[in-house]
């Protein structure tokens, strides 16, 4: 079976989601082509996985000081080449086409008639879930960006929805874990504004990762350049996370038992969302916008709580490999059943899932 993997690469939890898919998708005797979109091919790092892969403008959004930019977006992107990569994009040799939220895969499979599995956590809120920050702008965004004809929508929770868990590759560590040490990828916050958030709790150190040039260091702030086994290693030994709202480092740390402190994007509703989910599921504490007493509180008196989810990216290869992608009843029930949970709402009972089944076609 050959299959084209579109990712949106705007942020990295999508990359790493991809990542984890990648090996398994190899084991399962799968043919893989990659295409990147959302992001310079040069702005890229640690890729030599995914092989040849395809590096594409696609769709980006602007942002500033933690906020999304209508005008700015509409001005950055390049609709005329997008139309062109989507028309141009030759889909015959491939038997699947797989898009995690990357609109040229997605839309020139729609054109072409190909069937397209949408793999992410975008695909969730096709289902009712926890929102926030909802619009008629918003919510047609989410269902037109990169459509798909079949989906497998990735959460925290089930919610009674016929989702998955969390793709929430974690590695084994024997690191200790430092009690006064915090992780901070705050990547749609502005650095000076981060920086002043942090510098008063002296008594705490902050490895905070960023597109820096190289290391710096200012008193209880530690700035590194990104880096995928340097982050792995600090998030293995700090006891808990600072970052936005996204979904993959969230999914990590939750995984890990990390504490964590979101902040969500304002204007993406994706976002807001997961800021909502997290906090009524009690998994992280969040803060609006960059607020010294909302970290103080949440430094001083939130525990984090730990989730421990299968090996979904396994499991996903394994279902698209065997073909029967009709129906993922069997899929969603055995991996929800597989996740150990105290303290959290609920996570076994699968038994009253809506569970639609998927139109291949």
């Amino acid at each position: 079976m050959k299959i084209l993997y579109g990712v949106q690469a705007t942020g990295n939890g999508h990359i790493t989601r991809a990542r984890a898919m990648s090996k398994h998708l190899t084991n399962a005797g799968l043919d893989v082509d990659y295409i990147f979109s959302g992001r310079p091919r040069d702005e890229f790092f640690d890729m030599d996985e995914f092989g040849e892969w395809d590096c594409k403008q696609g769709l980006t959004f602007a942002y500033e000081a933690g906020n999304v930019k209508i005008l700015k977006t509409l001005r950055q992107n390049n609709l005329g080449q997008l139309w062109r990569d989507i028309n141009t994009l030759d889909l015959k040799p491939y038997d699947l086409i797989i898009t995690d939220f990357e609109p040229i895969t997605a839309w020139a499979a729609h054109k072409q008639k190909k069937t397209c599995l949408g793999l992410g956590h975008q695909y969730a809120f096709g289902h009712t879930i926890p929102r926030r920050g909802a619009s008629f702008m918003s919510t047609t965004i989410m269902k037109y960006f990169a459509p798909a004809s079949m989906s497998l929508g990735l959460h925290w929770h089930h919610f009674g929805q016929a989702i998955l868990p969390p793709i929430a590759e974690t590695h084994d560590s024997d690191l200790p874990v430092d009690q006064k040490k915090y992780v901070v990828y705050l990547g749609f916050e502005e650095k000076e504004d981060v920086l002043q958030l942090l510098e008063p709790f002296e008594d705490y150190l902050f490895v905070y990762y960023g597109p820096f040039p190289h290391y710096e260091s200012y008193n209880n702030i530690q700035m590194k350049p990104l880096s995928r086994d340097g982050f792995k290693a600090d998030l293995a030994s700090a006891a808990g996370v600072i970052c936005n709202a996204g979904f993959e480092l969230s999914s990590e740390a939750i995984q890990l038992g990390k504490k964590l402190l979101v902040k969500p994007l304002h204007g993406q509703v994706e976002q807001l969302s997961n800021a909502k989910a997290l906090e009524e599921l009690d998994l992280a504490m969040t803060m609006d916008k960059l607020n010294k007493n909302v970290l103080a509180d949440w430094l001083q008196n939130f525990e984090g709580k730990q989730v421990i989810y299968p090996d979904v990216a396994k499991a996903i290869a394994r279902w698209i490999a065997a073909g029967e992608w009709e129906n993922s009843s069997a899929l969603v029930q055995d991996l929800w059943s597989a996740v150990e949970a105290e303290g959290v709402p609920s996570f076994a009972d699968c038994k009253k899932l809506d569970m639609p089944k998927q139109k291949a076609a």
